[in-house]
């Protein structure tokens, strides 16, 4: 499986946060590597506790539910394809009034960066994929 990491960022007020790379290792996101599935909820880079889309879970999201100021839009990678998320946990974060975008992860990391560049309250729960053509590690 994956090593541990944790990674904390400290970002200069009004700055965004940025997916520069990813690989089937993790990712890169300003300059900080992170080894695994990650949830990025900026400032803060986390490693998420998630072997693949099947794990998913109300549970798995609660730290994207939970944050104050709470989040506009929640960016799921999913892997190398778009995988069909349970229905219910989608419902579930519909009604905590959370839009939940589900993604591959390469179109994930495009659409968060957009996102963030825009300075929407965006956060992302990223799964890498088997493998990767937008690697610069």
């Amino acid at each position: 499986m994956y090593q541990r990491t944790t990674v904390s960022v400290m970002q200069k007020e009004g700055g965004s946060v940025l997916i520069q790379s990813y690989s089937p290792r993790g990712f890169t996101v300003d300059g900080n590597r992170v080894l695994g599935p990650c949830a990025l909820l900026p400032p803060a880079i986390l490693q998420w506790n998630v072997g693949s889309y099947k794990n998913i879970t109300e549970d798995s999201l609660a730290l994207f539910y939970l944050l104050e100021p709470r989040i506009e839009i929640l960016v799921l990678g999913t892997g190398a394809r778009v995988e069909r998320v349970d229905p219910v946990v989608l419902r579930f974060m519909r009604k905590k009034g959370i839009a939940v975008e589900v993604q591959d992860t390469p179109n994930a990391c495009a659409t968060f960066n957009i996102l963030s560049t825009e300075r929407r309250v965006v956060a992302a729960g990223l799964i890498p994929p088997p493998s990767a053509g937008w690697d610069a590690e």
